[in-house]
């Protein structure tokens, strides 16, 4: 089983779907986790929501930073933001790191159901990202 960490800066939102997804989707082939480089404390009430929508619950779900030691006992660590990108511990030698740039749905403007779907939108990016990278085992291994 391979170990992953989503990381964002709040660790409330797109690295919280993501270890939703890559748990319900990836069980028997990831141990997912995620964790924020300022965390937020909390799991954004749209996030629960539209994650709700696709039969997944992250309500369980904790925000929480990083921690360096446990970084280093995984075997790849996806970015979901460019500023987890830029200012992420230094990936430890041996650990393989991807980047996924997801818009972050929590500075969405308008009205309810425009916000909402912006959150919806990077839910099924974040989807189909998973999904991509559970069907390319190659990623995990390089």
């Amino acid at each position: 089983m391979h170990k992953v960490m989503f990381l964002c800066t709040g660790n409330s939102c797109r690295s919280q779907m993501a270890e939703g997804f890559a748990k319900d989707l990836g069980r028997g082939i990831v141990e997912a986790h995620s964790a924020g480089l300022c965390p937020a404390g909390y799991v954004y009430p749209k996030a629960i929501e539209v994650m709700k929508e696709a039969g997944v619950d992250i309500s369980g779900q904790k925000s929480k930073a990083v921690d360096p030691d446990f970084l280093k006992t995984m075997d790849l660590v996806i970015t979901l933001c460019s500023n987890a990108e830029a200012t992420c511990p230094t990936t430890p030698p041996g650990i393989r790191s991807l980047h996924w740039p997801i818009v972050d749905p929590v500075g969405a403007t308008g009205t309810d159901e425009e916000i909402m779907t912006e959150f919806r939108r990077a839910r099924d990016e974040i989807r189909e990202r998973i999904l991509a990278f559970l069907e390319t085992p190659k990623e995990m291994k390089q």
